[in-house]
């Protein structure tokens, strides 16, 4: 039962994070699928790029909310249930962090696009704000600022992502936060490496696009 439980929790974040919010609101408010425009992906960037900014702040609304409430949904299902593997206690922190980690996969391939989504960035900082608020935001201001000086999004979520994990170390190792919320904030950080691998060779070549810019069909020079 407790392992079925487990199960259905991921489920439930891979699911969730599937939903591609992106595109349904990109087609509700200019009627086009904003993966054939710019970056080809459904963040909140393309759309602010290639919808607007309405369209944009309510993508990334939505994409921080399929990283929390999978988290929520978990510690509901879960409640004081726990399951030993070895000589490890399995408790709800350990469901809650793999559904928020299932939801990233999900918007990153999402089931209901052919595995063609975004790059993950709202739903783990959605995901972590519900784990652990104080390092959500103190992630989420280091992306804003860094995006505020330099006007490279995918820059600023890099060094948002990465700033998370370093603040956590402190915060795991001191103040008895669990290990497990750093793992997810290790792992989180090395998708969105990994998912703006382009972005990167971009920015050390200076061509990458600032934010503010917008974007033409196919265009792959764009960001998020």
């Amino acid at each position: 039962m407790i392992i079925a439980k487990f199960i259905l929790v991921i489920a439930l974040g891979y699911f969730i994070g599937s939903i591609p919010f992106g595109v349904l609101i990109g087609r509700r408010f200019a009627k086009i699928d904003v993966r054939n425009y710019g970056s080809g992906k459904m963040g909140t960037t393309n759309v602010l790029r290639t919808v607007g900014k309405k369209a944009a702040l309510l993508v990334a609304a939505a994409d921080l909310l399929k990283g929390i409430i999978p988290v929520i949904l978990a510690g509901l299902i879960l409640k004081t249930d726990f399951m030993i593997v070895g000589n490890i206690g399995l408790g709800t922190i350990f469901g809650q962090v793999g559904a928020a980690l299932a939801a990233i996969i999900g918007h990153t391939f999402p089931i209901f696009l052919r595995f063609r989504g975004g790059r993950g960035v709202a739903t783990f900082f959605g995901g972590l704000i519900a784990l652990c608020p104080i390092a959500g935001v103190f992630g989420a201001e280091i992306l804003v600022i860094s995006v505020g000086f330099t006007r490279f999004v995918s820059f600023g979520s890099i060094v948002g992502a990465i700033g998370t994990y370093a603040v956590l170390i402190p915060l795991t190792l001191f103040n008895g936060f669990p290990i497990i919320v750093l793992l997810y904030s290790l792992i989180g950080a090395v998708i969105i490496l990994v998912m703006h691998r382009d972005n990167i060779i971009r920015l050390l070549r200076g061509k990458e696009r600032k934010l503010g810019e917008k974007s033409n069909p196919e265009n792959p020079a764009a960001t998020i």
